[in-house]
């Protein structure tokens, strides 16, 4: 791709919710091109049943080749985040790429929800894309390839994902909605705007822990499939890659990737399509729903 270039040595990204699974892949991934990152996430303690915290995010970091700065923020709260972000400018003299990750997750349908929850994932996940990527335009401004990307599914209508789980997909779809609307807004500023979202369900202790135990890690690719594509994002060049609401074989197939089995979990169980991925829709080359071996 004309323009892309190869690292993200010396380059500085914002990420909400690092501390550990998606997250973290990605923020280890730009530290071992030299990147500085800046972990904005809520856990300060250990999780009895979630591992990671900011500062062993941060730690992890800088063992992988890169320069952290770990602090404590919350997506819900605007001058929490007003504060990260000007304290990873102070810090790093500016902000290249602003990774929207942080996401809270409940798959209830409308009856059975309790509204706390409700306006929770709503605030956390959509209002939180908002709030954060909004808090660092004017820096990305000053980025010589500047890129905002979150982690939500492309905007297909099907009534049936709707209907499943809709106070979660109302969110998850709203963060995309962003991304969308960003992208026109911020097209003649050169600010990049794109949402990038797993093929298949994705080995995180969280996935373990809220939704399907040890057989749905089974059935799933690790992280760094989806570190490797937000790397291969945040590599393009931002005026002519934006709008752009992508899975991440698709990406990783577009850089020449067609092995895609050294992503997988466990090689002997068959991969989970993830929620709102049609199990039907053409696959990249290399990339299969693998059966059992």
């Amino acid at each position: 791709m004309s323009g892309a270039v190869k690292s993200l040595a010396g380059r500085t990204l914002f990420i909400t919710g690092a501390s550990r699974g998606i997250g973290l892949a990605i923020a280890l991934r730009a530290a071992r091109d030299g990147a500085n990152v800046a972990i904005a996430a809520k856990t300060t303690e250990p999780h009895a049943k979630l591992p990671g915290t900011i500062h062993t995010a941060s730690e992890a970091i800088e063992r992988a080749g890169g320069k952290a700065l770990a602090l404590v923020a919350d997506v819900r709260d605007e001058n929490q985040i007003e504060a990260a972000v000007a304290r990873t400018v102070e810090r790093f003299g500016g902000i290249d790429a602003c990774i929207n990750n942080a996401s809270a997750i409940n798959l209830s349908g409308t009856e059975s929800i309790d509204l706390k929850r409700f306006d929770l994932i709503q605030q956390v996940n959509t209002r939180g894309t908002f709030v954060t990527s909004r808090a660092c335009i004017a820096h990305l401004r000053r980025s010589s390839n500047p890129h905002i990307l979150a982690l939500s599914p492309p905007l297909t209508m099907r009534t049936d994902w709707f209907a499943q789980h809709l106070p979660y997909t109302l969110s998850k779809y709203g963060m995309s909605m962003v991304i969308y609307g960003l992208a026109g807004e911020l097209r003649e500023a050169g600010i990049a705007c794109n949402a990038l979202w797993p093929r298949t369900t994705v080995a995180t202790a969280a996935v373990e822990f809220a939704l399907g135990g040890q057989a749905m890690l089974r059935q799933s690719r690790t992280p760094e499939i989806m570190a490797d594509a937000a790397h291969a994002i945040l590599c393009r060049p931002a005026r002519s890659y934006t709008g752009n609401l992508v899975l991440d074989d698709e990406v990783l197939a577009q850089e020449g990737v067609c092995d895609f089995e050294r992503y997988r979990h466990d090689p002997t169980s068959p991969l989970l399509p993830d929620i709102f991925v049609d199990p039907a829709a053409p696959l990249p080359p290399g990339a299969r729903y693998a059966a059992a071996r």
